[in-house]
């Protein structure tokens, strides 16, 4: 275990939402006793300096602007040489957003600044869950090593896609939708754009606030935590001919099309009628 790893966090372009998502942590009060803030825009901690940090937290997206009369790209690339870890909070910071540019511009480039000791890893979501941020610096406190995917994503927490642990699964299984926002019958996939199929994390096995999340109360999933959020509209399903021009990942789409003929063909009467 290290002893109080040093962190500096970085608010770039952005709405610190990252943050005060991450102010909601349940155990909030104990991880903070487990690490040092050396920099914290938000928090009561020392004045910002470029100075030798365990963790480099950086929330928001890179644009050449100034920051503490200086370029923001050129202090990011001064604190990557002295940062022994480099966290990419947020989907603004691991992918750009809507407001620039992300650390990590492609699965080819192990990220823009080639100087960081350690691959960055990326946790991304508009806002993240608190958990995911918590459970990253527990790993490092705990000097236990974080496996990634392909886009530097932890597996721990990326490996499942939204609709896993969905209250609406049986719905999409038996292709009984929801119409209109905020029933609490209905799939959310074919009429309200719901991108839970193909976007990778736990939203609905660790739930917001330890209570609920989108799709419970009605909202599709944004597919935040992906690389092309936001799409154009986020509550429509592209289709050809009926079909989602979408397919559910890892499913091929004659799969996907036998699947959902004979479920559509079987029917499910429970479901198909209101139960509240």
């Amino acid at each position: 275990m290290l002893l109080k790893p040093k962190v500096i966090w970085i608010d770039a372009i952005g709405c610190n939402g990252c943050s005060h998502s991450f102010f909601n942590l349940s155990y909030l009060s104990t991880l903070l006793e487990n690490i040092e803030f050396l920099y914290h825009p938000l928090l009561d901690s020392p004045p910002f300096e470029i100075i030798e940090c365990d963790v480099l937290i950086i929330e928001g997206a890179l644009k050449d602007i100034q920051k503490f009369d200086d370029n923001l790209i050129e202090i990011i690339e001064k604190l990557f040489v002295v940062a022994n870890k480099v966290i990419a909070l947020g989907s603004c910071a691991s992918f750009g957003g809507m407001f620039g540019e992300g650390i990590i511009f492609n699965k080819e480039e192990t990220g823009k600044f080639y100087s960081c000791k350690h691959k960055v890893i990326n946790i991304p979501g508009c806002p993240i869950h608190p958990e995911w941020l918590g459970y990253v610096l527990n790993m490092i406190i705990a000097n236990k090593e974080i496996l990634l995917d392909d886009e530097n994503r932890p597996k721990e927490i990326y490996s499942y896609v939204s609709h896993s642990g969905c209250t609406r699964n049986e719905y999409f299984d038996w292709k009984v939708d929801a119409e209109d926002f905020g029933t609490k019958e209905g799939c959310l996939f074919y009429h309200q754009g719901c991108q839970g199929p193909f976007t990778h994390s736990s939203c609905n096995k660790i739930l917001w606030n330890e209570v609920n999340s989108k799709p419970r109360v009605g909202t599709p999933c944004f597919g935040c935590t992906e690389r092309n959020f936001p799409k154009d509209n986020l509550f429509k399903t592209d289709t050809m001919m009926g079909i989602p021009s979408k397919i559910p990942l890892g499913v091929t789409k004659r799969a996907y099309l036998t699947l959902a003929g004979v479920a559509k063909s079987l029917k499910n009467e429970r479901l198909e009628k209101r139960l509240f």
